[in-house]
């Protein structure tokens, strides 16, 4: 019996089944974390006032500084930033066929550090208080991400320009950010050797990646790359699940490989260079989750993208929650959790194995 173009097998709807339903499952804990980041932290909110507050039901207005002004804009970004990291990493790994693709691989973040470095050499770069949440305080936040933000497109550029040279390679992608990545280590160090105390102390601070720095315009912003770069994913997501079968396949396909690649990789670089920007360096989200995602459901493109912006916002808010909880009153950077959390789960991948 042939069938039609109306009928689908039930063993590939229970398989579709179960990747939707892992992807809704993830937003409806993103949803119950989200609330319950507001409600905590130095000033508890009771989840019977916050829950009307957010409904604006409420007239007193007794938390609205500290919801809308603090938390509420935190949490948010910290879901966007987490939900860009991951898919852009999800990006790289897929077209560069390299289970280690990622800002750090490709030395974004790097290049980050370092422009952000300059520009504390250029500016004023803060005062030092002995109160407060921060030790720091730097004067020129503007200054700092604008600068960081076109070494990181500098970065970007020169490695998409040496892989054109070689015919989009990914492993000629992979060892050009290695390289880049050192030598923007290096700049780093020889700038810190040469600043004064408040000039180090600045450049130490800004790479302590932090979601309370952004506000409403930045998240804006953030919001917007990601939805953009969400699309574009999404659209060319059978180019993507061809290329992770082989170039080789791919092309027999029709696929112009080395420009998906190209553009792919200037996507998702776009994606993080406004999020390490604006919050600093935040380690091992765009590493870690695609692979968390892969190993739950699979490699197809259709179900890994929106898992993976699901998964990434998750486990950044989690551990900007935890960052927020764990020293109150006083606040760890966000990065520092990530980092401590993401080094064991990506080596415990490693010796599990991981399976493509």
């Amino acid at each position: 019996m042939h069938l039609t173009h109306t009928e689908i097998p039930a063993d590939y709807k229970a398989h579709i089944g179960r990747k939707v339903s892992f992807i809704i499952s993830g937003l409806i804990c993103l949803g119950l974390l989200l609330i319950f980041a507001i409600s905590v932290g130095a000033v508890r909110i009771p989840l019977m006032e916050l829950v009307p507050t957010l409904l604006g039901k409420t007239m007193a207005g007794k938390w609205d500084i500290i919801i809308w002004n603090i938390r509420m804009p935190q949490a948010l970004t910290a879901v966007v930033g987490g939900a860009g990291l991951a898919a852009a990493g999800a990006m790289m790994q897929s077209i560069l066929r390299n289970p280690l693709g990622s800002c750090f691989a490709l030395c974004i973040s790097h290049a980050a550090a370092f422009g952000a470095a300059v520009s504390v050499l250029l500016f004023d770069p803060g005062i030092m208080q002995s109160s407060g949440s921060n030790a720091v305080k730097v004067i020129n936040p503007f200054g700092t991400t604008a600068i960081a933000f076109v070494a990181s497109l500098i970065a970007t550029g020169v490695i998409i320009g040496i892989s054109r040279l070689r015919s989009a390679s990914p492993e000629v992608m992979v060892l050009t950010g290695v390289a880049l990545g050192s030598l923007f280590t290096a700049g780093t160090m020889f700038l810190q050797y040469f600043a004064d105390d408040v000039e180090l102390a600045a450049m130490v601070f800004w790479t302590f990646g932090d979601v309370g720095r952004a506000d409403w315009n930045e998240l804006g912003l953030m919001t917007v790359v990601l939805i953009a770069l969400v699309i574009y994913g999404f659209a060319n997501r059978w180019n993507y699940n061809a290329i992770d079968a082989g170039d080789e396949t791919a092309k027999g396909l029709g696929i112009r490989v080395e420009r998906v690649r190209l553009v792919g990789m200037l996507a998702a670089s776009f994606m993080t260079a406004i999020v390490v920007a604006f919050l600093g360096i935040i380690g091992f989200v765009g590493l870690v989750c695609p692979h968390m995602v892969r190993r739950l459901i699979g490699d197809d493109y259709r179900f890994l993208l929106p898992a993976t912006c699901v998964s990434g916002g998750l486990l950044l808010l989690a551990a900007d929650t935890a960052a927020r909880l764990i020293m109150a009153p006083h606040i760890l950077p966000v990065s520092i959790l990530t980092s401590f959390i993401g080094a064991p789960v990506f080596i415990y991948l490693i010796i599990r194995g991981y399976r493509r």
